[in-house]
């Protein structure tokens, strides 16, 4: 069967076409704008660590605690930190940089709840739309820090695998913090995805499970030193330090 006898008929009007391209064309130049402008703005903050993590986790949890303790040490050691901008998770990220000596960036998305910016933020780059945004947290990043969270930072934490998996973005760590709350989804992609054969053995080792802060800390500088030196030796090729 061809496709004009698969498409409805009759077609949609001519000037009903247009009204759709105007409005899908306009879309699409919002997106773009959001691009351009939160790729001005982030330039200057590399190097930089993104930490994804719940909005709802409050601030007398320990995974706060832990991801404020980091964040500063991140901060302290010479790399900004990226959160969601907003509350939980991505509020501790932001008020552990913002006390250190480097940036803390917030990548807030306008939500009809949830999504409340918090006040830490040294830069505050504001989003209409995911896509952009998901972007910037990987582009300007050269390591990502995933603690427990829901559906937005599952899908942040899989979305940073498959582009590192597929070589659409260099190699770079990914660490999942809290063993507990972690090792049954690892567990379950050895089980199921490697031993269907949906995965390679390799793609385990694109995740670490670590708990403590300082041995985060000096994987992801082992990783930064081994990347400047692969600049010096490939040339300018800035896209291997995220940038």
């Amino acid at each position: 069967m061809s496709l004009h006898k698969k498409m409805p008929q009759p077609m949609l009007p001519d000037e009903t076409r247009r009204e759709i391209q105007a409005r899908e064309s306009y879309h699409v130049l919002k997106i773009i704008s959001e691009f351009v402008e939160a790729g001005e703005e982030l330039r200057a903050i590399q190097p930089a660590v993104s930490i994804y993590g719940s909005a709802r986790i409050p601030e007398t949890h320990e995974d706060y605690a832990f991801t404020e303790r980091l964040a500063r040490k991140l901060s302290d050691a010479g790399f900004s930190v990226i959160s969601g901008g907003g509350p939980g998770i991505m509020e501790a990220a932001n008020k552990g940089a913002f006390a250190g000596r480097s940036p803390a960036v917030g990548l807030n998305i306008v939500l009809p709840h949830e999504q409340k910016a918090n006040p830490y933020q040294d830069l505050s780059v504001k989003f209409q739309h995911f896509f952009p945004r998901k972007v910037m947290f990987v582009k300007h990043a050269v390591a990502y820090v995933v603690m427990p969270g829901g559906f937005g930072t599952l899908d942040e934490l899989f979305e940073s695998l498959t582009l590192v998996q597929t070589g659409k973005t260099p190699s770079r760590p990914i660490i999942l913090v809290g063993r507990e709350f972690w090792s049954g989804l690892i567990e379950w992609v050895g089980d199921v995805l490697l031993k269907r054969g949906l995965i390679a053995a390799a793609d385990l080792e694109l995740i670490q499970i670590i708990d403590n802060e300082d041995e985060i800390i000096e994987h992801i500088f082992a990783h930064y030193e081994n990347r400047l030196e692969d600049l010096a030796e490939v040339g300018n090729d800035t896209w291997l330090l995220g940038l």
